[in-house]
């Protein structure tokens, strides 16, 4: 019998993709993201996490991909 957790890191990971892009199409969520983006990437976690980087090429990335990027790392941990 399937567990309610059972569904694998890659279908989450889908799922989640999916919302995000439908949250972000909805009419004035481009202000919204900007404002997030800036308090997120002001955050210690997010700084933290982009000193872990070190000097991989994702370091060339743009704010907003690297945002998502951190984001979908952090969901992914806290999911476990």
């Amino acid at each position: 019998m399937p567990t309610p957790n059972s569904s694998s890191s890659f279908e989450n990971t889908a799922a989640i993709e999916n919302i995000s892009q439908d949250f972000l199409n909805l009419p004035g969520d481009s202000e919204i993201w900007e404002s997030l983006k800036y308090a997120i990437s002001a955050s210690s976690g997010f700084q933290r996490w982009q000193v872990e980087q070190g000097s991989q090429p994702e370091n060339s990335l743009s704010l907003d991909h690297l945002i998502r990027r951190y984001l979908r790392e952090t969901l992914e941990t806290l999911a476990y």
